[in-house]
């Protein structure tokens, strides 16, 4: 079906053959259906593929998200066989059964819903998205059902064998290892590291409380509770995440750092999971902080981070040069990383020698030489960059700027014909320059060795599915920076909520990116002593884009809200 589904829409001009053939190569490498793969790219709505269904096999067509489906005729049929055919009854006449299904030519689904039920089989044509939807609404999905079977299987567990322990220098080891690898605690810390990669979470929050033990993801930037098992685990899953990360679990004083590795099928695909894992000793036990490293979700391709065409533009510039330094500034979590890792893809080639020194490597890219830091041996930042240097490099990224030896080394490497990419920790790109030199650096070589600074931060992206035009008061418009001139005009989109999003009406997130290129004028104003402020002025007179306005373009593009940029930027 998936051939005659591209080659349909191709015939139909809904896509071009250059847009099938990188469906097609997704699907190879990543698996799915091409359907789904078509409408993750969006290059198709799932209408265009109902329709076309439609057309190709005479069958009528149906929008489940707008019918409602009576509870008696959807459990006609056993959850089980719905969920093996993706297929869910919509409507019962008399002998006939009127059945949704993505793929209307599938002979045997029919012959066993016959089987089955003993009722005709009328078949109407529906997305497999919505069809999913519409069976975990009725039957719960299958995560949910899961879940409630591990709970029910952990209230029979031995209150006896998984008592708490009392927090002493009197480790019972057994005990530990025994509570951790009972199989509904196993099975729960399973569903919660799957879980977390199928609603897109960057990180999973286990935390501890006088009287309360929570589990939270951070999904696209914000943190939301999603279960909270029983208070007596605590120590069990703690202890279940710290095996599976290779930490000593009769250490509960002091903080751990570990990482976890898995194969594991999630939504019948295998997927090779990494979390980044870090243990604390708080008030009422460990809090645990898992950090998902998904390969899938790391976007390389620059022309998708967010980068206005003028920004961009100036940031590729910087990059191509030979020598210089490049500088991404902004707080944890903004997408430092990914647009450092997307820079370094641009510019890698056979020709070049590229070294990393990272804490920790959060994702291996083939053909750059990256080297994990491990400061208990010695092996910092500025160990790492003197090493470096006797490496024969052209590039050098230094995951982190963090000290007035780092920072000098990095930029005597930039003035001896190395190309250096970094971060720092500054609010915009104007006070980085203020940052370096209060870490030491001198003027002369802050202006001689720094090609741009680009800050940055991310905020949500509309949900494509329940997107909507909306209002807002002009004054409220003028207050964020619009003019008073494009204020009453604009139009304003939000996301209604729905299945997709989680009913946050955001899906995904988008940066918002303030590139300050050194020009001779600005170089020459940071030789002369001057602030932050009179830096941001001239940037802004030569055509830098500041992170609120690239918020503001964002707002008119309709890719994001105006709560999402004051919430992330400042005039």
């Amino acid at each position: 079906m998936a051939l005659r589904l591209g080659d349909l829409l191709l015939k139909a001009q809904l896509i071009t053959q250059d847009q099938l053939n990188k469906a097609l190569e997704e699907q190879r490498s990543l698996g799915g259906r091409l359907g789904e793969v078509l409408l993750r790219l969006g290059y198709v709505s799932e209408e265009d593929i109902i329709e076309c269904l439609s057309h190709q096999f005479g069958v009528p067509s149906i929008n489940l998200r707008h019918f409602e489906i009576d509870e008696a005729v959807a459990k006609l049929v056993p959850v089980d066989l719905l969920r093996k055919y993706n297929v869910i009854p919509v409507n019962k006449t008399g002998a006939t059964l009127t059945v949704a299904m993505a793929d209307p030519t599938n002979i045997f689904a029919m012959d066993e819903i016959t089987f089955m039920t003993g009722y005709r089989v009328e078949p109407v044509v529906a997305s497999e998205e919505a069809i999913r939807a519409a069976i975990d609404r009725h039957f719960g999905s299958s995560r949910e059902i899961e879940l409630k079977k591990v709970m029910e299987d952990l209230s029979q567990v031995d209150e006896a064998a998984l008592e708490l322990l009392e927090e002493s220098e009197d480790i019972d080891l057994h005990r530990l290892e025994e509570e951790s690898s009972e199989a509904p605690v196993v099975r729960l810390v399973n569903i919660i590291l799957t879980d977390a990669i199928k609603r897109g979470a960057s990180d999973i929050h286990i935390e501890p409380y006088e009287k309360v033990f929570r589990v939270r993801y951070r999904i696209d930037g914000i943190l939301n509770e999603v279960m909270t098992p029983p208070l007596r685990l605590k120590d069990a899953i703690v202890s279940r995440v710290k095996i599976l990360s290779k930490l000593d679990i009769a250490e509960k004083r002091l903080p751990q750092d570990g990482r976890i590795k898995l194969k594991v099928k999630v939504e019948g695909k295998a997927r090779d999971l990494d979390f980044r894992v870090s243990t604390l000793p708080t008030l009422f036990g460990e809090k645990v902080v898992l950090r998902l490293l998904d390969k899938e979700n790391l976007q390389l391709d620059l022309t998708k981070l967010g980068f206005e065409k003028s920004s961009l533009k100036r940031f590729e510039d910087a990059i191509l040069k030979p020598y210089g330094m490049v500088l991404v500034t902004g707080p944890t979590g903004s997408g430092k990383t990914n647009t450092l890792y997307s820079a370094l893809s641009r510019i890698n080639t056979p020709t070049v020698n590229i070294l990393t020194a990272e804490d920790p490597v959060e994702f291996q890219l083939p053909g750059i030489n990256q080297v994990q830091m491990k400061d208990n041996i010695g092996l910092n930042f500025a160990a790492a960059l003197r090493s470096f240097l006797r490496q024969d490099p052209n590039i050098v990224l230094v995951g982190e700027i963090r000290d007035f030896e780092t920072a000098e080394i990095a930029v005597k490497a930039a003035l001896t014909g190395h190309l250096v990419l970094s971060t720092l920790h500054t609010n915009d790109a104007p006070s980085t320059v203020s940052r370096l030199m209060n870490m030491g650096i001198e003027p002369f070589l802050v202006a001689t060795s720094v090609n741009v600074i680009a800050a940055q931060r991310l905020v949500r992206r509309i949900c494509s599915q329940c997107k909507e035009e909306t209002e807002a008061p002009v004054q409220a418009l003028l207050s964020v920076g619009f003019s008073e001139a494009e204020a009453p005009t604009l139009r304003l989109y939000h996301g209604r909520g729905c299945e997709r999003c989680n009913g946050t009406g955001y899906k995904g997130r988008v940066g918002l990116f303030e590139v300050m290129e050194l020009t001779e004028d600005i170089r020459e104003l940071i030789l002369s002593g001057a602030t932050a402020v009179e830096l941001r002025r001239k940037a802004i007179e030569e055509g830098m884009i500041t992170l609120r306005q690239s918020g503001l373009q964002k707002i008119r593009d309709g890719v994001t809200t105006i709560d999402e940029v004051v919430r992330e930027t400042v005039l």
